[in-house]
């Protein structure tokens, strides 16, 4: 681990974090063990357990007695722990291993989020998807895209709002972190932007006019828009028996 200083004591905790997506350390790999951190920070033993139980607290790291401490693996960690997730916004941008799982997460979900809220979203509902999508619009050319993506991040959050669900609600309280990575690096990687916009208007639309079956293929049509964005390949889940395998999109 790299030296920190005795005035820094959360940075025990994020320097690991901050190693530990950078490849530093995999998983399976141990981590420094509690005394050599405590030389190279200058901190007490029992500060640096303290921190180092944040870590294992968020399904980072596990105790091994008589060994010291490993990485898990990353479908161990708990991403919906709010540390994890501000982790993994602070630190996990450029680790695609982390970026593909999220956005292999929100393909299964979300089309089927965007299902439920265009049966259930009422008046607010829309007026909230419909104001988060003008933001989008009005700053989707931007070379900073930091407006453009908080927008994107509302738009999304607004839609799992619509559903009426509080699972769902409450879920993309804690996903807000997650799903503001993937938009921040799509929206910075994306060549064209237009389309992009295109493509949340559809969404937007299908659930505006009570299209379940279009506002589920529009989600997933975002999502892989995404997915070309970030230059990955994630094959979509499953189409439900009931829609249309062949609905074509509008442009």
């Amino acid at each position: 681990m790299k030296e920190t200083t005795a005035h820094d004591t959360h940075h025990v905790a994020d320097q690991l974090i901050k190693e530990i997506l950078d490849g530093h350390y995999q998983p399976g790999d141990f981590i420094p063990k509690e005394l050599d951190i405590c030389r190279q920070s200058g901190l007490s033993r029992n500060v640096v357990r303290r921190h180092l139980a944040t870590l294992v607290n968020g399904g980072i790291i596990e105790r091994i007695s008589g060994y010291g401490s490993r990485v898990r693996e990353f479908s161990q960690w708990h991403i919906l722990d709010p540390a994890v997730t501000d982790w993994i916004t602070r630190f996990a941008g450029p680790h695609l291993e982390i970026q593909r799982e999220i956005l292999s997460f929100r393909l299964t979900v979300e089309p089927w989020v965007a299902m439920m809220a265009a049966t259930s979203a009422t008046a607010r509902d829309l007026v909230a998807i419909e104001e988060a999508f003008e933001g989008m619009r009005r700053h989707h050319l931007d070379k900073d895209t930091t407006q453009h993506d908080h927008c994107d991040v509302s738009f999304h959050v607004a839609i799992y709002y619509a559903t009426h669900n509080i699972v769902w609600s409450q879920l993309s309280h804690v996903l807000r972190p997650s799903i503001h990575l993937l938009v921040s690096q799509s929206n910075t990687r994306t060549l064209d932007p237009t389309h992009s916009l295109q493509s949340h208007h559809r969404l937007m639309d299908a659930i505006r006019m009570r299209q379940p079956d279009e506002a589920c293929h529009s989600a997933t049509a975002v999502l892989e828009d995404t997915a070309r964005a970030l230059n990955m390949d994630i094959t979509p889940a499953p189409v439900p028996p009931h829609l249309p395998l062949n609905a074509q999109s509008v442009d």
